[in-house]
């Protein structure tokens, strides 16, 4: 037998696997109809299916057509963490045309600096304008020292060494990294400026029933002096009024430690919050933990209702008291994974969220004492621009940070199987970054895109892009009034943010990050 085995040569061994799968999926395997009447070569349509999205990303999708990141895009990102040319010739290829496309009303004289201008040292030099918890008198205020910082993204969700390479890229470019909400990990504390970010699952903060635990929230804040802020998640952008899920395949003993979770078990958080049930009892959770902590606390929401957040206007009107941060998320979804009736139907966009909330607050006088974070895809210079203009103080960047670091848009960061290890708990697939190489594109990438924002704040003629008004940007809004100015198309004026110089920013006492 042993001979006759030997004497087999390769070919017929690769014949008689191919029998045997044949034999199986017409006669065992009843799952997959395309494999039953089609055996052996049904398999190549599976394949080929898999390997989808990559194919039409390299070889049939154009520049400008893929989501929901473009190859341009991306290569701008890419190229800004390479620190290689990322300019383009021959003129833009972008249908300069379509809906929603974003101008910058240049000025006749661009703004110029002066010498011994903090931008002429640093051209990268890009503080926040207003002061975190300033309003509220916190003990302990906080400016970034950057308007782009690293959005809420979780332990667990990303790998360790994504998460260490973004927080060691964040303390070399002066920014902050917000924790998402799976708790505070080792690889968070490597010097950059912490937001301490957590939702419905308290993790890190959490009693053995899954509530909240102040004597661990005030424990965590005095044991990691790093923590700047606090943010409290109410909803975001992937999957508003739903809890969120990390699958038990991701879950290791240290991230179960973390969290306070079992190991190898699918962790869902609720959609709603123990520690309160209405937006009084949310303004009391806010101050309480303020007082506890001394740092400024912000929340975190989608935007589609509005009668909670005038509710919200009116009691912090009433008690001038309240959040000293708000995070609006734009209903484009992000890093989360959920499903495809909330990605795609719930809650708004950020351009049509954050306006209407805006709006809501600058009616009630209230958008002076409150630092307005975005997030929705606005990791880029002129769509930043856009945002300032429209009220926004600071950007948060997901994806756009996770590309910096080397993700390729997969699109499979829910199945643990993410090729450039950023997305998975897999150690094999993790070894491939390198986090002393890896930080220092993130900061290139941050430190690139505030040269820029910078230089286009300067063509617009001021000096800071707080100081962009809504006429100085313009949108397509249809075929019969091809461009309209922002405040023409959502129907208010950004309030003008106090401002004095570049160089007040940098001697501010509160100034984060390592200056």
């Amino acid at each position: 037998m042993l001979d006759f085995l030997s004497s087999i040569a390769w070919w017929g061994w690769v014949l008689i696997a191919l029998a045997l799968v044949a034999i199986r999926d017409v006669f065992f395997q009843k799952k997959h109809t395309i494999s039953h009447n089609y055996p052996i070569v049904g398999h190549l349509r599976y394949w080929l299916e898999s390997i989808g999205p990559e194919m039409r990303q390299y070889f049939v999708a154009n520049n400008r057509e893929e989501l929901p990141f473009n190859r341009i895009e991306r290569g701008w990102i890419y190229a800004s963490a390479k620190k290689e040319n990322n300019y383009e010739g021959f003129g833009t290829d972008r249908d300069i045309y379509e809906h929603q496309h974003v101008f910058i009303n240049n000025a006749m004289m661009p703004f110029k600096l002066p010498e011994n201008h903090p931008n002429k040292i640093d051209k990268t030099f890009l503080p926040c304008a207003k002061v975190m918890g300033e309003y509220n008198k916190r003990k302990r205020p906080y400016r970034p020292a950057s308007i782009i910082n690293v959005s809420a993204m979780s332990f667990g969700s990303l790998s360790a060494k994504a998460i260490e390479s973004l927080n060691k890229g964040v303390k070399i470019a002066d920014a902050y990294h917000n924790t998402g909400e799976g708790g505070l990990s080792p690889y968070h504390s490597n010097g950059g400026d912490v937001v301490f970010h957590f939702g419905t699952g308290y993790f890190g903060v959490r009693t053995e029933d899954g509530g909240f635990s102040m004597e661990k929230m005030i424990k965590l804040v005095n044991d990691n002096p790093f923590i700047r802020a606090i943010e409290v998640k109410l909803s975001q952008g992937a999957k508003p009024g739903k809890g969120g899920v990390l699958p038990g395949a991701k879950i290791t003993k240290q991230i179960a430690e973390i969290r306070g979770v079992e190991v190898g078990k699918d962790v869902l958080s609720p959609p709603n919050h123990k520690a309160f049930s209405n937006v009084p009892e949310l303004v009391d959770f806010i101050e309480s933990i303020a007082e506890a902590t001394g740092l400024p606390v912000g929340i975190k929401a989608a935007i589609g209702k509005l009668e909670q957040w005038e509710e919200l206007a009116d009691i912090m009107l009433k008690t001038d008291k309240g959040p000293d941060f708000i995070t609006v998320d734009g209903g484009e979804g992000g890093t989360g994974a959920a499903p495809p009736s909330f990605a795609d139907h719930v809650s708004l966009p950020w351009v049509y969220g954050f306006s209407d909330l805006y709006k809501l607050f600058k009616s009630k006088g209230l958008s002076e004492r409150i630092v307005f974070v975005a997030s929705g895809k606005l990791g880029f210079p002129a769509k930043a621009a856009m945002a300032f203009a429209m009220g926004a103080d600071c950007i948060n960047v997901a994806r756009e940070a996770m590309m910096s670091i080397g993700c390729i848009q997969a699109q499979i960061c829910h199945t643990n199987r993410c090729p450039t290890g950023v997305a998975t708990q897999s150690k094999w697939l993790q070894n491939g970054i390198d986090p002393t190489l890896k930080s220092i594109r993130l900061a290139q990438y941050f430190k690139t895109f505030r040269k820029e924002l910078i230089e286009i704040t300067h063509a617009a003629g001021y000096e800071h892009p707080c100081q962009f008004k809504m006429s100085d940007v313009e949108v397509n809004v249809d075929d019969h009034n091809l461009s309209k100015e922002l405040s023409k198309t959502y129907q208010y004026e950004k309030t003008a943010v106090p401002f004095i110089s570049m160089q007040s920013l940098k001697d501010c006492e509160h100034l984060g990050g390592a200056r």
